[in-house]
């Protein structure tokens, strides 16, 4: 057989559309606006928790929503034919869900209100594009009680919310709150029977603006122009205190509406606004409704953080009344768009703050020893791998973004030296004194 035979076939792997992946100095980013919301979410007291990636279909199909064609279902590729496929396992398509079978499962070892923060991937069979991934992270944040839960609440992990996205520092952010009860109400004042299609189509005022709105409310739903009229005259109000409520419902929900707005004025000015139009196309929502803009991004459409309340979604797994409120920060969405557009600037190919030069390798005990004395002290040391030429380990430095270089004695009897290649500066230095330049 000759050579040319022995060779080994090479398959030429393509990026799988979808399912994103970054380099380095991109996954270093994404880590640090991660520790940062973190941060947030663990200064109003919220706690971690992670639910497997798989969850029962049975246990999906609970919310009552129709996406069966996003879920992607889990199946062996060579499955035993004994498997029982009434269990059948999902990737789960939210972290609202699991996190309620969660508690339903947990109950009697919570201490409630319950308040945890997830920050999990989750997959979806969207067709992919900027924006929208087929396997993305999400940053949720929920706070779940037995039997009544304040409307206080609304306003904390709207609050909360507002201050992660702040800290990432990608410029102004506004919420954009509203309460279901209110269209609800209001619909129901009207006797209009089929709310769920009339408030999808409200959930796309934004997308497609009034007259298509229009078009859908009286041609699809068969609403009458007058009521029409009424419907989008609502959803358009900017000032929710001079709505006059037709129902008790209505009334309720401008009531909690105002209040929520209310108990956010600690934010700036341009934070926060009650819009009416904002309804979310998920069903379980029952009261308040957030969605959010990125004001200084025209780049960046629709919501990056969205979320609400809802009043039983537990209630699925267990026979317990557990009202809960939560919101939830698309981070893959975000992070992609800023990346795409520009917005993100790379970080450090590397998190060493120090490359350890190896002069020989009679010298790489040396070298270890001083490495291993700056980690002790907090320092992040990489080991150059081999005894190559001191400019060739320079150049690797600077390739990695490593900002110093440490040089132990190359003879017995000299100094150990650092070179900052920022500052193009080379001095003597001792492992247990020096410290870095910020």
């Amino acid at each position: 057989m000759s050579k040319k035979d022995k060779k080994q076939k090479i398959y030429k792997p393509k990026p799988v559309s979808g399912f994103p992946e970054w380099l380095p100095e991109f996954r270093a980013i994404e880590q640090l606006w991660m520790d940062k919301i973190r941060k947030v979410y663990e200064s109003y007291g919220y706690c971690s928790i992670e639910t497997p990636s798989v969850e029962e279909l049975n246990v999906i199909a609970a919310k009552g929503e129709d996406v069966d064609k996003e879920i992607y279902v889990l199946e062996r590729l060579q499955a035993d034919p004994d498997d029982k496929k009434d269990a059948r396992l999902a990737l789960h398509f939210d972290q609202t869900v699991p996190f309620a079978r969660y508690v339903a499962q947990h109950f009697n070892d919570l201490t409630f209100p319950f308040k945890r923060y997830q920050m999990q991937r989750v997959w979806r069979g969207e067709r992919p594009q900027v924006g929208r991934q087929r396997e993305f992270y999400q940053c949720d944040i929920d706070v779940i009680n037995v039997d009544n839960l304040p409307i206080s609440f609304d306003a904390e992990v709207a609050s909360i919310c507002y201050e992660a996205l702040d800290a990432l520092d990608i410029g102004r952010v506004q919420l954009r709150i509203s309460n279901r009860k209110i269209l609800l109400g209001f619909l129901s004042a009207l006797d209009i029977e089929d709310v769920v299609s009339v408030t999808r189509a409200i959930d796309k005022l934004e997308k497609i603006g009034e007259d298509e709105v229009r078009r859908l409310l009286t041609e699809e739903q068969n609403i009458s122009d007058q009521n029409c009229d009424k419907i989008l005259k609502l959803v358009t109000t900017k000032d929710i205190k001079s709505i006059e409520p037709l129902s008790d419902e209505m009334k309720e929900g401008l009531e909690e509406l105002i209040f929520v707005v209310e108990n956010l004025s600690h934010l700036p000015d341009h934070a926060v606004i009650a819009d009416l139009s904002i309804v979310r196309g998920l069903d379980y929502y029952t009261g308040t409704v957030y969605e959010t803009q990125l004001l200084d991004v025209p780049e960046f459409t629709g919501s990056v953080c969205s979320g609400g309340r809802y009043d039983d979604l537990a209630g699925n797994y267990i026979n317990k009344h557990l009202p809960g409120v939560g919101i939830s920060i698309g981070f893959t969405r975000l992070f992609d768009v800023l990346k795409d557009h520009g917005h993100i600037k790379a970080g450090k190919k590397s998190p060493a703050d120090i490359l350890m030069v190896l002069p020989s390798e009679d010298k790489r005990a040396l070298a270890t020893d001083t490495a291993r004395t700056l980690r002790q002290r907090g320092y992040n040391v990489e080991m150059y791998h081999a005894p190559q030429k001191i400019g060739k380990q320079f150049s690797y430095a600077e390739k990695k973004d490593i900002r110093h270089v440490w040089i132990p004695p190359f003879e017995d009897g000299q100094a150990h030296e650092v070179k900052d290649l920022t500052q193009k500066t080379q001095n003597e230095a001792t492992p247990q004194d020096w410290v870095m330049d910020k």
